[in-house]
């Protein structure tokens, strides 16, 4: 059975007049473009420890599959906000599983973008939990019931905000989660 160990975050962003070249120099920025991307659903797995991202890479080799949860986000319009942004929720409880989240918005700042993911993975993880909180709440307000509840022990973000290329190149930006055995 495979259930990942560990986990790195990083993030990119790249421009370039093609659209996936553009993707291909966010991977570049993000040190992950050597590696075959799989995407999967947005699950912390249990017991799966944090950690840097020059130590998760030096366990990769060119070519080889690895899992990722990525949010990405495109455009080629100048100037346009976009965002990409990964959540992370995980539980008190360690042997319970915690959540990841994808955002990717257009015209939200990066700490916009970020908040949101956050709170989604942590409303997620809350309702798992049974913590009864008001989804209409600000995430401010939610995050001091979540920690109140002591149930979720950390939330957190990555996120990577750009604005569109003057000249009207692609610009990608890319938030991702790499999943390790």
């Amino acid at each position: 059975m495979y259930v990942p160990k560990r986990i790195f975050f990083t993030k990119g962003v790249g421009k370039h007049k093609e659209y996936l070249a553009s993707f291909e120099s966010a991977l570049r920025d993000a040190q992950i473009e050597k590696y075959n991307l799989v995407t999967v659903s947005s699950i912390f797995p249990t017991g799966c420890k944090r950690i840097p991202v020059e130590r998760g890479l030096e366990e990769l080799q060119p070519g080889q599959i690895v899992h990722c949860v990525m949010a990405r986000n495109a455009t080629n319009e100048p100037n346009r906000l976009i965002a990409s942004s990964i959540g992370v929720a995980r539980p008190t409880d360690k042997t319970m599983y915690g959540y990841l989240s994808e955002h990717h918005p257009y015209g939200q700042t990066g700490h916009a973008a970020g908040d949101y993911a956050e709170d989604l993975a942590a409303s997620m993880l809350a309702t798992t939990l049974g913590i009864d909180f008001n989804p209409d709440e600000a995430w401010n307000e939610k995050e001091q019931v979540f920690k109140m509840s002591q149930k979720i022990v950390q939330t957190f973000n990555i996120t990577q905000s750009a604005r569109g290329d003057k000249h009207g190149l692609w610009t990608t930006v890319l938030s991702a989660a790499i999943l390790l055995p």
